[in-house]
């Protein structure tokens, strides 16, 4: 019997509000590992999001697939699958039909502005928990109206709980508010034996038979804020470094989209940048299984992401339970993966005089990890997000980085790396799917049994308008 168990007739039922779970997307992959590792506490019932989905109207009954995976009696888990995220007629016609206890959102809150404009009308009965996350500072106090309407805030990183807590002020008393951070699955990301003979196989086919001592690894979208230029900037400031007998030992892998209009054409960006002879830059432009991808994390002498506003970040978790250390510019829920220790030696933590870690104020962090620190940050946004900090590294202290690694022998990163992958398999960061399930589970029954049903009507003094001002510094 699996701890915590809950026969299906007396389980709630929970309406998941993010990807379809059977899809490969970041957040799809976050909440199907959550609906997997809860199935024995809760029945799910999962609307499931592509654009323009093809099973749009249809209805999957993945309880029996579930039930082998996890060896879970009788789960109930269903998807639904659907264009978008939903519209108030289609979830009221749920919560109504399907009898739902409680709805469980993951991803940006501008897909959900509709659902929080009838949040008076839902949470008369019906508690919204929000696994949320919010890239970077200053506190968006243009969310405000996007938290309230939550019973309860599941912050992914140290950070996004410090911006909840930040925008809600005296209104955070009475709802739930934790860090819940991402977690993937370690026994689908792990080290594997480099004599393994699919494991060498998969490696003479990536990089064509060449001999290699050394590989860096990129893998995300390319979307303009992956800073995927100036990363391969670095990499040519690195590659440039070296003698030519060296530098054609080493290889620069980006698993990404080749062309992109919220990004670039990085094939141009490297016909430019390095001429005809693209110094061993190998483009993944297919979409790869997770044991492949497994490979590529571990054929990686390290795994980079420059992003300049990133909420979490899941391939430096995917990297480090695979035991591939990482290189990574300190904003947004990066941080949290680099373990930054205060004077005391303790994990940093946030608060409203000390919000990030972004401007350097501590240096010492995890063996597995190697920061690249902001050298500038500028204010940007646009008319949904006013504001919101930019913060961009230099691509030549991304090649110290990279230098450092290089000259490291193979052993010595990958035990960096074991070093990374036992922390992020640890109570303490539990970047496990496992501890995302147990704190999920935690702050899901906390929610369902401090529920206070929203009143038929509330008073609204019109004549007190309270003033809009960041509740924090701005120099810190």
């Amino acid at each position: 019997m699996i701890e915590g168990y809950i026969p299906k007739e007396q389980r709630k039922k929970i309406l998941l509000l993010t990807d379809d779970i059977r899809l490969q997307s970041g957040v799809g992959n976050v909440g199907k590992e959550l609906v997997l590792n809860t199935s024995h506490r809760y029945n799910w019932i999962n609307l499931g999001a592509a654009i323009g989905h093809p099973d749009k109207g249809k209805r999957f009954d993945l309880s029996e697939e579930i039930s082998k995976i996890k060896g879970v009696e009788d789960p109930y888990v269903h998807v639904l699958p659907h264009d978008g995220y939903g519209d108030p007629a289609l979830i009221k016609h749920l919560i109504k039909h399907e009898q739902i206890d409680a709805i469980f959102l993951i991803t940006d809150p501008r897909y959900f502005t509709w659902l929080f404009q009838i949040e008076n009308e839902i949470r008369k009965k019906t508690p919204i928990i929000y696994l949320n996350i919010w890239d970077d500072y200053p506190a968006p106090m243009y969310n405000q109206a996007f938290y309230e309407s939550c019973d309860a805030l599941l912050g992914i990183s140290k950070q996004t709980v410090n911006i909840n807590k930040l925008v809600l002020g005296k209104k955070a008393k009475g709802k739930v508010i934790e860090y819940v951070p991402h977690g993937m699955n370690d026994e689908m990301f792990f080290p594997v034996d480099e004599n393994d003979k699919n494991y060498k196989d998969f490696k003479k086919q990536v990089l064509g038979g060449k001999e290699a001592e050394f590989i860096l690894f990129f893998n995300s979208r390319n979307i303009r804020r992956k800073s995927i230029p100036d990363t391969i900037l670095a990499w040519k400031y690195f590659i440039d470094q070296l003698p030519k007998e060296k530098a054609n030992k080493c290889f620069f892998i980006l698993h990404t989209e080749l062309v992109s209009d919220a990004g670039t054409d990085l094939l141009a960006v490297s016909h430019y940048i390095f001429g005809k002879d693209y110094k061993n830059i190998i483009f993944s432009t297919s979409k790869i299984a997770a044991p492949q991808l497994n490979y590529l994390y571990n054929i990686a002498d390290a795994q980079i992401l420059l992003t300049s506003n990133e909420g979490w970040g899941l391939a430096l978790t995917e990297a480090m339970l695979a035991g591939t250390p990482i290189i990574a510019n300190v904003t947004g829920g990066m941080q949290d993966q680099m373990r930054f220790e205060d004077e005391n030696g303790n994990w940093i933590d946030f608060d409203a005089d000390f919000p990030s870690n972004h401007t350097g104020k501590y240096k010492k962090c995890g063996k597995w990890s190697f920061p690249v620190f902001p050298s500038n940050r500028s204010l940007v946004g646009s008319p949904p997000t006013p504001y919101i900090w930019d913060d961009r590294c230099n691509p030549e202290d991304a090649t110290v980085q990279i230098m450092n690694l290089y000259n490291m022998t193979r052993e010595e990163r990958k035990e960096l790396g074991k070093t990374g992958r036992e922390w992020a398999t640890s109570d303490e960061a539990g970047f496990t799917a496992k501890h995302m399930a147990q704190r999920a589970i935690k702050y899901i029954d906390q929610t369902l049994e401090t529920f206070q049903p929203r009143a038929k009507f509330e008073f609204i003094n019109v004549n007190t308008i309270e003033e809009k001002k960041l509740p924090h510094k701005l120099l810190y």
